[in-house]
């Protein structure tokens, strides 16, 4: 397991209620109604912040890869996160798919950002191992 020599940064959220209650940052700038997923409940879930904050890491990784790599990621760069929550023997299992799209940049440059940004990306390495997850990528 990787050991932090020094932290950037700390979020720090209060949960009350848990899949039918509140989340809120201590900045109160995340201030969110949460309700299960698939139900009609004016909230949203755990599944879908974690598909909203690896992406947008992902986003972040991929910035910093292509740096390494001497290319550019185009500025229409998106990834489509999905995060299942499912449940198998032994219990309940998240799984998740990635698809993400360079236009512009060739397949092999793309996936040679996208490979990359993998091994860089906090979230993506918490999930190596512990949850299946599929990459994809399009130009």
């Amino acid at each position: 397991m990787s050991k932090i020599d020094k932290v950037i940064y700390t979020g720090k959220t209060r949960t009350t209620g848990g899949r039918e209650g509140y989340t809120k940052s201590d900045d109160g700038r995340l201030d969110v109604k949460l309700s299960p997923p698939g139900s009609n409940g004016p909230g949203t879930n755990p599944e879908q912040m974690f598909a909203a904050g690896w992406s947008a890491c992902f986003i972040g990784a991929m910035g910093r890869a292509a740096k390494e790599l001497n290319v550019t990621v185009p500025a229409d760069v998106a990834v489509d996160a999905e995060v299942d929550l499912g449940s198998g023997e032994g219990g309940f299992f998240l799984q998740a798919r990635l698809a993400v799209s360079l236009p512009g940049l060739s397949r092999e440059t793309a996936q040679a950002v996208v490979e990359a940004a993998n091994k860089i990306c906090p979230y993506s390495q918490m999930a190596h191992g512990n949850i299946d997850a599929t990459l994809t990528v399009s130009v």
